[in-house]
């Protein structure tokens, strides 16, 4: 079977300021003058993974264990301090809520915003404009500017855009946990038909119900250390019986 992501050996370091600065402008002072004291934070130590053709693969683990330090590593966003990550075939990141929008623009005008950013033409969006529209139900709020959205409504479109082709792996982190009990059906049986086409999927939630449901591969991470990778249903009654 093909694999689709790679991850071998990724640490991931932060340096953090240990000091309280008042201002920007002193921030930038002292650093500029070495006097600000930095601590190292790893929020990924050696983690490795494989991630197979068709898998819906599950991330777990509590608050701060590094699962979206992990996802942007995968995605790109962030280059790991150690190691490698490869990853064969087109990707739609869904990993922060909000991100590529503007919340002063329409969702209108952010529907081809976002497609621009994903790599999408204007025609490309023109064609499947109505589809993105049909599948997050907002008709009625098209020329409303996205700040007066909820975080689910805003997700209704993130995900539809995402979606609206059939990538080779679809990065979902927590895109589940915004929108209402309704149209978490609607994205779940959305991303099986996707999987039926031959998608790959990656989804962090803290629903470990769902993770149960929906995947057949989980790594749980821990204070960006992986504790334990396997069978989907094996992992989840572990992370239950600690947690």
């Amino acid at each position: 079977m093909d694999t689709m992501v790679s991850v071998k050996n990724v640490s991931m370091r932060f340096n953090l300021s240990t000091e309280k600065v008042d201002s920007v402008k002193e921030y930038f002072i002292r650093l500029t003058k070495g006097t600000l004291k930095f601590e190292e934070f790893w929020a990924l130590n050696n983690v490795s993974l494989e991630i197979k053709r068709g898998d819906f693969y599950g991330l777990v683990g509590l608050n701060g264990s590094g699962k979206s330090t992990l996802l942007k590593t995968i995605a790109g966003v962030l280059k790991p301090t150690k190691g490698s990550v490869t990853v064969n075939g087109t990707l739609a990141p869904l990993i922060e809520l909000g991100a590529g929008f503007d919340l002063d623009l329409t969702a209108r005008e952010n529907i081809y915003l976002n497609g621009a950013v994903l790599g999408f033409s204007k025609k490309f969006m023109d064609e499947h404009f109505q589809d993105i529209v049909d599948f997050s139900e907002l008709q009625n709020f098209l020329d409303v500017p996205l700040k007066n959205y909820s975080s689910g409504m805003v997700a209704r479109i993130a995900f539809a855009i995402a979606t609206v082709t059939d990538p080779d792996i679809l990065i979902a982190d927590e895109i589940l946990s915004v929108g209402d009990y309704t149209f978490q059906q609607k994205c779940e049986k959305r991303m099986k038909e996707l999987m039926e086409k031959g998608t790959t999927i990656i989804l962090v939630s803290h629903s470990i119900e769902q993770v149960r449901q929906l995947c057949n591969k989980v790594t749980w991470l821990e204070k960006g250390n992986v504790v334990m990778t396997g069978d989907a249903q094996e992992v989840c009654d572990a992370y239950i019986t600690k947690y």
